[in-house]
């Protein structure tokens, strides 16, 4: 079979590019030689000569990868998994640019056959009969094209009188309170109706699924309407509402729409499962709607693909008038890419692909059953394809010893706050998954998997389902025994009142924050927050520098109270007495060490100054006791030689910690310091726990019994620990302690000798300290 050249060359650039693309690791050089391309974020003028095609890929693919470059630890990224699929639908676009230069009768017939081809695919795939199709990128789009049909088709003078035939009769459109966030206002705008005409209906509040419309409500509030004068144009269905994936009741609505002539437009995940076999009556109920939305590129794991709007209606003219239809062929170009994989995936890969996502649904349920801290919500135990899971405070309270009633004001927000993390950790731990999280009004936070957005996608597998398990067992250990210990964190918070204070923050998820006070007096508003800043600050480097598993932050990036300590989760053999305990005592050291040193320098500048006055008295002592010849250089040392005197000036010790002056004499006649105890080495906290035991745990999570070896090893590493200043002084070695016996005697004069040097030579020193001072 004959291909054409320019159709191969197409596709062999194609396949170079995705392996440019692809590949992450470039040669050193090449690197070098691009590295200044990806790091300037300005752009430069265009070169006058032109570049290769590789060089723009690798161009292209560092400023992709430009932040992770930045980064010292890049973040994991959902990257989708491109399969050959995926290269088939991007070839579709490279030929949908080839195709459209061909001469209008061959590009007529070519986008006639595509654009017929995959309407006649979808509406078999996904049982809508007698069907049209209309491609379009954005999801949003599809709708609006059908409202405005729908316009055409109930207002006959529309298309002379355009919106002045509106006023006459408004009309509404109909959506559930569960739909997408801003899809009934997007609609709106972009037909130029004000937003009067969009009416939001409300979930059910008693019967049935909190996620379906009320349909009771819903005739009550189209009766209304119709009484006013407007006209029910439009109701938006789900199928899988985008938070919890539940389906309204399609049926009933259908009949509904069919009392007051309303069109009825379906869309959600849930309507892929139609092309499956077994198919639930819920959704098998749209296929009698009048238009659907589908999203296959989503569903099937296929990149840049379109969205496809199906609908039913016999008029071709008001289906171009509104824009569903189009004569020109390059528009049903878009067509192609879709085209394209469907013939490439086949009816039996397409049905593949989407019930392993749905069996990646019910594997996961089956899996989470055994875990009693994990509370699920789903449509149909059987049939469902969307996972919402949260964790739940009232079975985690009952298995801890501590009840969490009353641990915080907003208990839902803490939950809240805690399942958000957990959907966090998880999205990062096993990116795989395709877990995201979601704010719903009833459940608060919940975890959502939905394999039929993601798997296909992203390619998750059966070990991806277990690998989530498995993690999310791991976090939710950690959250119960975080959430049990969080009221005790409290209690011994307010026990070290004033010194600490327990920070209110149900949006931090960890064990609590705290903030230490300093207790100074006299200072202003402005000095006291730079000294509250500055010790909190310390204290949460020397937290974080501790041996320990526990992890300490400043906490969130945009959190409203400053200079906190907020304590990340911790596990459940954690001692929170000892915790606080801790934290009091390095504030107040740290408190104390910078008090001191504020006033080291008003206390040695006093110090100074009395120690002038004393020497200078000490001066005028002197010149009484001797007289004023002595002062005189020549006469002075005459007189001195024939009549000796002995001076009485002593010399004078400054005590920094006391700010105090002292007379050396006691000192040299003790040869030390008066009143001055032994330094003692404060006891650290690692001489407190046994070995291998990390801080802040509990002794009965530790070995109950150790070695003779281990326990000799920790008492030699205790006496290592002790600094040399904690031995007292007569029990240091001397050059005498380590003369043999044998010789001792004959040492023993040479000892006296040197004793004698000894106090012969401390006057020196005497008098060395006071020419010093």
């Amino acid at each position: 079979m004959m291909v054409d050249s320019t159709m191969a060359q197409v596709g062999r650039n194609l396949s170079d590019a995705m392996r440019i693309l692809g590949d992450g690791q470039r040669e050193l050089e090449a690197a070098i030689e691009t590295r200044h391309f990806s790091r300037s974020s300005i752009p430069g003028p265009l070169q006058g000569d032109g570049q290769d095609v590789a060089a723009i890929l690798h161009l292209v693919h560092d400023l992709i990868h430009e932040e992770e470059e930045e980064e010292d630890q890049p973040r994991p990224h959902r990257m989708q998994n491109v399969g050959e699929q995926g290269h088939m639908a991007l070839l579709g676009h490279s030929l949908a640019a080839y195709i459209s230069v061909l001469d209008r009768e061959r590009l007529r017939k070519l986008t006639t056959r595509i654009l017929s081809d995959t309407t006649l695919w979808l509406c078999r795939l996904f049982r809508y009969e007698n069907g049209s199709a209309y491609f379009h990128e954005d999801d949003r789009e599809g709708l609006v094209k059908v409202c405005r049909l729908v316009i055409n088709a109930r207002y006959e003078d529309y298309a002379s009188e355009g919106y002045a035939v509106l006023s006459s009769q408004q009309p509404v459109i109909y959506q559930s309170a569960a739909c997408r966030p801003g899809l009934g206002q997007h609609v709106c705008s972009q037909l130029g109706l004000p937003l009067s005409s969009l009416c939001t209906v409300p979930c059910n509040t008693v019967f049935g699924s909190q996620h379906q419309m009320d349909v009771a409500l819903l005739d009550k509030l189209i009766k209304e309407d119709v009484e006013t004068g407007k006209l029910p144009l439009l109701l938006i269905a789900n199928a899988g509402t985008p938070g919890a994936g539940h389906t309204d009741k399609l049926g009933r609505l259908k009949d509904l729409c069919d009392q007051y002539s309303m069109w009825l437009h379906v869309e959600g995940v849930n309507l892929a499962t139609l092309a499956l076999g077994p198919v639930t009556s819920a959704v098998m109920a749209a296929s009698r709607c009048d238009s659907m939305t589908l999203t296959p590129g989503l569903w099937l794991g296929l990149p840049a693909v379109s969205a496809v709007t199906l609908y039913r209606h016999e008029d071709p003219a008001l289906s171009l008038a509104a824009g569903l239809t189009s004569s020109q062929p390059v528009e049903k170009l878009r067509a192609l890419p879709l085209w394209l994989s469907l013939q490439y995936l086949g009816h039996n890969g397409i049905i593949q692909k989407i019930s392993h996502a749905s069996a990646l649904s019910q594997q996961l349920l089956q899996k989470l059953k055994p875990l009693t801290c994990i509370r699920t919500s789903v449509e149909d135990e059987l049939n469902s394809p969307v996972v919402l899971l949260k964790f739940s405070q009232e079975t985690s309270a009952a298995s801890s010893s501590s009840s969490v009633e009353g641990f915080c004001a907003g208990e839902r927000e803490v939950l809240n706050t805690f399942n958000r993390w957990l959907g966090e950790q998880l999205a990062q731990l096993v990116p795989s998954s395709g877990v995201d999280v979601v704010e719903l009004e009833d459940e608060g936070t919940c975890v959502r998997f939905s394999p039929l957005l993601t798997a296909a996608v992203l390619g998750t597998e059966q070990r991806d389902v277990e690998d989530l398990v498995e993690k999310l067992s791991e976090l939710v250990a950690v959250m119960s025994s975080t959430m049990s210990l969080r009221q005790d964190f409290r209690e011994e918070s307010h026990r070290h009142a004033p010194f600490l204070r327990y920070m209110e923050q149900p949006s931090w998820p960890g064990l609590g924050a705290i903030r230490y006070e300093p207790q100074a007096e006299g200072m202003d508003e402005s000095r006291r927050e730079k000294e509250l800043k500055k010790i909190n600050t310390e204290l949460l480097r020397k937290l974080q520098d501790l041996d320990t598993d526990i992890v300490f932050s400043s906490g969130p990036e945009f959190e409203t109270e400053d200079d906190c300590i907020f304590v990340c989760m911790v596990a459940e053999d954690v001692d929170v007495s000892e915790l606080v305990d801790t934290m009091a005592a390095l504030g107040r050291d740290i408190e104390e060490s910078g008090r001191l040193l504020e006033n080291m320098t008003e206390v040695v500048r006093k110090g100074i100054q009395e120690a002038e006055l004393e020497l200078q008295r000490a001066n005028e002592e002197k010149l009484l006791e001797e007289g004023m010849l002595r002062q005189l250089p020549v006469v002075g040392s005459v007189l001195n030689w024939f009549s000796p005197v002995e001076s009485s000036i002593k010399g004078r010790t400054f005590n920094l910690a006391a700010g105090s002056l002292a007379s050396t004499e006691v000192m040299y006649s003790t040869k030390a310091q008066a009143g001055r105890p032994p330094l003692q080495d404060s006891p650290t906290l690692s001489s407190k726990r046994p070995p291998g035991q990390r801080l802040f745990r509990r002794s009965g999570a530790a070995t109950d019994s150790m070695s003779e070896t281990s326990s000799a090893g920790q008492a030699e590493e205790m006496s290592s620990d002790l600094p040399a200043a904690a031995v007292p002084e007569e029990d240091l070695p001397t050059a005498c302690d380590v003369i043999p016996e044998e010789e001792s005697s004959e040492q023993e004069p040479r000892q006296e000798e040197a004793d004698g040097a000894c106090e012969e030579r401390s006057p020196d020193g005497q008098e060395m300290e006071e020419s010093g001072r």
